[in-house]
């Protein structure tokens, strides 16, 4: 068999293997985000998604999930990110990591590139199906980075030993004659595929093409052309088993990040959707129950006597039921409600609110928002308190998302632009910076607070220290004030250029201690000559009338 067709059947076979994942997919979407509910079937433009649901609180809740992790992941009021590197003290690379992070913000900031709206796309994959598909690539015509979000019913992965995805599949289901042409050149195109291109009658150049994008490691490509890149993108023409285009790359352009995985899967959950699940199930249930109950109380059923009134009974609004005429009212109305019980009402509402609640808590609800206060007469040390609460209970939420999420794109998004020279020639990095392995520091409230610590924590140092100078003035020596201060004005967000480097700091301080010393030496000498000036004043014979 050609490498073509080995690399549709090794496609075929991760989408078999997936394909009873779908069905979950499927209720998830119907249950949390009804507009992403096509997996399984297809979505009509124009359909009413959500007309199967009595209620839309777990759409809600799930939304504001998705959407604290967008303000978490993406702050508007500050940088999202800071680039730094493990260890690094040299002041020059730490002031190129701060212009290299603003660089970077702007390019993925540009409208062009449409960070934002793929980010709020996989950012519901994420919080709904645990998991979300991304690429980060340049324009076609490398004007400008390119995010894109990817369906999860048409992206299949296999991870390599190291735990990320490294092979990965995916179905280009509207790509059409004229998109692979305009991207690819009719000349790659397979010649059933070049003939709908054609102006003569009965054409279809819009005509959608069965086309699958795959990324593979370079050792598992068995074509003609030989990459030392340690990947390989391909694009295929699965209906007509037609190579497109296969070329080296040097990073994979995929992020997938993953919530929860699954112990022996390439796949993972959302643990939020897990718990909550079973319980909007519930309170759909519920909710339909009481909107019956309900619509019975306000249009309930009716009692007839049997030959006093007409068959066609009247009960819209306004509506006019005939009795005849020789009917005696002493043995009651002839039409009366059904009587009914309306005492399990309350109970239904409480079951109601129940489920609601517990839909908040699975979706951590009450894990993201700060602690109440005490009250008016707060002291700071409780408020403290308050936000190492907060802190404990939110960040093993936020941080395996920075991770797994932000980590991924930013670092994908770094090696494009360090590629195409948008950092500048590679001579003009400082030495230190050369094969390092820079990270990112990501911004976000909960950050804020973690580090906004540091200060206080500094805080309450010299308030000990004061009170054991106050016992033992050798107890002033113990700090290091210059470097603390300095961790501490890199938490509270003081960029590098705010900062003197440590050896200005050092120069600086050389210098006002020989000025110091200068100084206390000509004091010292005026005194000796005053001294001098006085003796001999005393010395001198007294004066004569």
């Amino acid at each position: 068999m050609s490498n073509v067709t080995d690399l549709i059947a090794a496609g075929d076979r991760l989408f078999g293997k997936r394909s009873n994942l779908l069905n979950h997919w499927q209720e998830v979407a119907d249950n949390f985000c009804p507009h992403k509910a096509d997996f399984t079937t297809m979505l009509q433009l124009g359909e009413d998604y959500a007309a199967d649901l009595s209620t839309s609180y777990p759409l809600l809740v799930m939304r504001e999930l998705a959407g604290t992790f967008g303000s978490l992941l993406r702050p508007t009021q500050k940088d999202a990110a800071v680039m730094y590197v493990d260890g690094m003290e040299d002041h020059d690379a730490k002031r190129w990591l701060e212009w290299a992070t603003k660089i970077q913000r702007r390019a993925m900031h540009d409208r062009a590139a449409q960070y934002v709206i793929a980010a709020k796309d996989a950012e519901e994959d994420f919080t709904a199906f645990g998991q979300a598909v991304m690429t980060v690539e340049r324009m076609p015509d490398r004007s400008s980075l390119l995010f894109r979000s990817w369906h999860l019913r048409d992206t299949v992965w296999a991870d390599g030993l190291n735990g990320t995805a490294e092979c990965v599949h995916r179905k280009w289901g509207q790509a059409t004659a004229y998109d692979l042409a305009k991207l690819f050149g009719e000349r790659k195109l397979h010649q059933k595929v070049r003939d709908q291109l054609s102006k003569q009658s009965g054409k279809d150049p819009y005509c959608e093409v069965n086309c699958r994008h795959a990324v593979i490691p370079t050792d598992r490509y068995e074509g003609e052309e030989k990459f030392r890149t340690p990947f390989v993108s391909v694009y295929v023409d699965v209906e007509n088993e037609h190579q497109i285009e296969a070329m080296g790359v040097r990073t994979n352009p995929y992020v997938i990040p993953r919530w929860q995985r699954l112990k022996g899967s390439q796949y993972a959950i959302s643990p939020a959707v897990v718990c909550a699940l079973p319980e909007a199930r519930l309170l759909q249930a519920m909710t339909l129950t009481l909107l019956t109950a309900g619509e019975k109380f306000v249009d309930p059923p009716l009692l007839a006597t049997e030959g006093v009134l007409r068959d066609d009974l009247d009960v819209r609004a306004g509506g006019v039921n005939w009795v005849v005429a020789d009917y005696d009212e002493r043995t009651g109305d002839p039409l009366r409600p059904l009587k009914q019980d309306k005492s399990g009402m309350p109970l239904g509402l409480e079951m109601q609110q129940r489920s609601e609640m517990l839909l908040r808590m699975a979706f951590y609800a009450d894990k993201l928002q700060m602690p109440p206060r005490g009250g008016p007469q707060e002291t700071a040390y409780e408020v403290g308190q308050r936000v190492q609460q907060y802190i404990r209970e939110a960040l093993p939420l936020v941080e395996p998302v920075e991770i797994e999420f932000n980590g991924g794109v930013w670092e994908r998004a770094f090696d494009v632009l360090l590629m195409d020279g948008a950092f500048g020639p590679p001579d003009e990095i400082p030495e230190s910076l050369r094969g390092a392995d820079v990270q990112f520091k990501f911004g976000s409230p909960l950050r804020e607070q973690v580090d906004s610590q540091k200060g206080m924590v500094f805080l309450d140092g010299v308030k000990l220290l004061q009170a054991g100078a106050a016992i033992d003035p050798g107890v002033s020596n113990i700090p290091n004030a210059v470097e603390a201060m300095r961790s501490v004005l890199h938490g509270i967000g003081w960029e590098a250029k705010w900062m003197r480097s440590p050896e200005e700091v050092k120069a600086a301080s050389d210098a006002e201690a020989e000025q110091a010393k200068a100084q206390a030496m000509l004091a010292a000498m005026g005194q000796a000559a005053t001294v001098v000036k006085d003796l001999g004043g005393a010395a001198a014979p007294a004066a004569t009338i």
